[in-house]
């Protein structure tokens, strides 16, 4: 009975202690872009909004397509503000911002017209892939 017991006891207390481990741990989100201008002003609000809730949060941006264009040098959105303030500041809290080199290459857009926060990978769709079955970011689409 004290073996049952005390197994009982050691598998509550490693249940709890990994849950307290998992909460700690913060919040993995990557939010993929690749619908153009009214899209990433909608995931700058968003992205704002989320690390009001949760600042510990770790997010990606990965671009490709259409997606990487608020990434631009001189992008502005709908109302011609330029994205490049929103996405210094987001870059300051921790945001990373991807941008898919096969798009680049297929637009013929040199790297050096991106923002200095923008780092280039291989392939958009393949860095979203990884992130959540590797890395286990959870995956939204503004």
């Amino acid at each position: 009975m004290k073996t049952l017991w005390r197994s009982l006891m050691l598998w509550l207390a490693a249940l709890t202690f990994a849950a307290v481990a998992q909460a700690a741990e913060p919040i993995k989100v990557v939010y993929h872009l690749s619908e153009g201008i009214p899209q990433a002003s909608r995931a700058i609000g968003n992205i704002r909004n989320h690390l009001n809730a949760d600042p510990t949060a770790k997010i990606v941006v990965v671009t490709h397509g259409l997606g990487i264009d608020f990434l631009l040098e001189g992008a502005t959105n709908q109302q011609d503000q330029p994205f490049a303030g929103a996405v210094a500041d987001l870059a300051n809290k921790g945001v990373e911002f991807r941008v898919c080199n096969n798009t680049l290459v297929a637009r013929k857009i040199d790297a050096s017209k991106l923002v200095p926060e923008a780092k280039i990978v291989p392939s958009g769709v393949a860095e979203v892939a990884k992130l959540q079955a590797r890395e286990g970011y959870v995956y939204l689409r503004p």
